[in-house]
């Protein structure tokens, strides 16, 4: 068995989401305003302490949970991530993967404009919802090069289709991402 730590569920992004609104952290973002890296940099602290904490529990796996995706496209700007969100997510990642932790990264929604942004912050295996994503995006862009933990549709074919289209599904991103 491996021990695992995680984060709390949203515990960057959604948390100032939380705290400032959606709309009122990306006007924050866009506008530069002066307490947004204050706000951050206290979120991160008491992230940092959790990891930390975790990691002196000696766990093997940590986990980020955190939406940042929509039904199409993520939640702010590749560019608002990159300046704001992902250099917490590498000070937050780092003691874990120095301490040879499993890096587990999990997002709802369209996250293929970040995936990259993702994989750079040290991410060993990613959780991502397959029709949103696309089966066939995953396998070109990241199987190989990340594990992918698959997040079956729970929205659309699993809900709403018949045994035969669930069957389908299940089998094209088998065969699409499977590995023996």
């Amino acid at each position: 068995r491996i021990t695992k730590g995680n984060l709390r569920h949203g515990h960057t992004f959604l948390t100032l989401t939380y705290i400032r609104g959606y709309e009122a952290l990306l006007f924050d973002m866009g506008d530069e305003h002066p307490y947004l890296s204050h706000l951050i940099q206290m979120t991160e602290a008491f992230n940092r302490r959790l990891v930390q904490r975790y990691l002196e529990l000696g766990v093997e796996w940590m986990g980020y949970p955190e939406d940042l995706g929509m039904q199409r496209g993520p939640m702010l700007s590749p560019a608002q991530f990159r300046t704001w969100i992902e250099p917490v997510y590498q000070h937050l990642m780092a003691p874990a993967r120095d301490a040879g932790c499993i890096i587990h990264m999990h997002s709802d929604g369209d996250v293929r404009a970040l995936a990259e942004d993702l994989l750079d912050c040290g991410v060993d295996v990613l959780n991502l919802q397959d029709l949103v994503n696309g089966a066939d995006w995953i396998r070109e862009h990241l199987k190989g090069r990340v594990c992918v933990d698959l997040d079956v549709d729970r929205q659309q074919v699993t809900r709403f289709g018949t045994p035969a289209e669930i069957d389908a599904l299940i089998r094209h991103e088998v065969e699409s991402l499977g590995d023996p």
